[in-house]
């Protein structure tokens, strides 16, 4: 051991006299405000997790307040073209600008800085953690009100990255109606648990299919098991999505912000 300095911030030692708490949170760039942190997670990818994300910050940014989308699903990146938004992001010395919506959403994603939005990212998971953290300190995020994190599916190097590393205020949990799905669900929710992140609630996909003809709804992917799981940790159920084909078709064509029927307005309210 090296002779103690008393200067617990440049110390790497356990010591028993250590004073300063070790602290993983990333430094925000200088001009960034952001007011609020809210992350999207999902136990499994394909259940709408980042339809959720635009939609949450669509509905935001329709209210007057500002949004902001942070992409932390660096190997599968799909708000951009969520958002019909395809130039390249640019900077100065002082950082990275996002790039904005036609609705002025703002947003940051490995598809705004590579030369092929195509291109497959094949990178090891320390590369993409560290990715994800650079989105969060390098980035002039300017003011934001409502900043939302588009998680990749799991439980792995980045979901753990973005709790130790970002302020996040709390967490939205996506699923989809299959007992399987619910299962994973219960990981997802126990990790932002042993993180002692406060889950804002759950929000299920793929709910329902309501018939255009007679409007009754009929359960495609069987029987609902969220409120189960919401039950078990006392979280309540923020928004049960139906099957909609004209929303899959908006947000193919980049209309997120302009859907007819924006399912989770309210939810945007109460956040």
């Amino acid at each position: 051991m090296s002779e103690c300095t008393h200067d617990c911030s440049t110390c790497g030692e356990s010591c028993a006299e250590r004073t300063a708490e070790f602290d993983l949170k990333a430094k925000a760039n200088p001009n960034s405000n952001v007011k609020k942190v809210i992350a999207v997670m999902s136990g499994k990818g394909g259940v709408g997790k980042s339809l959720v994300t635009s939609c949450l910050a669509a509905a935001v940014q329709k209210s007057g307040k500002q949004a902001a989308i942070l992409d932390a699903d660096v190997t599968g990146p799909s708000i951009p073209k969520a958002f019909g938004v395809h130039q390249r992001a640019v900077g100065d010395d002082e950082g990275i600008y996002p790039v904005e919506s036609a609705g002025g959403v703002k947003m940051m994603s490995l598809n705004l800085l590579v030369e092929d939005e195509t291109d497959p990212v094949v990178w090891r998971g320390s590369l993409i953690a560290g990715t994800v953290k650079q989105f969060w300190s390098d980035v002039q995020w300017g003011d934001v009100d409502y900043m939302f994190v588009d998680m990749p599916p799991g439980t792995g190097d980045v979901p753990l990255t973005v709790f130790q590393s970002l302020p996040v205020d709390g967490i939205i949990v996506v699923t989809s109606p299959q007992e399987l799905v619910s299962m994973i669900v219960e990981k997802a929710v126990k990790m932002a648990e042993m993180m002692q992140v406060p889950i804002l609630g759950l929000i299920e996909n793929y709910s329902y299919f309501a018939c255009p003809d007679c409007g009754k709804r009929h359960a495609i992917f069987g029987d609902s098991h969220i409120d189960d799981v919401a039950s078990r940790h006392s979280i309540p159920v923020l928004a049960r999505l139906p099957i909609d084909p004209a929303v899959a078709a908006a947000v193919d064509a980049g209309g997120v912000e302009h859907l007819r029927v924006n399912y989770l307005e309210e939810v945007a309210k109460g956040l």
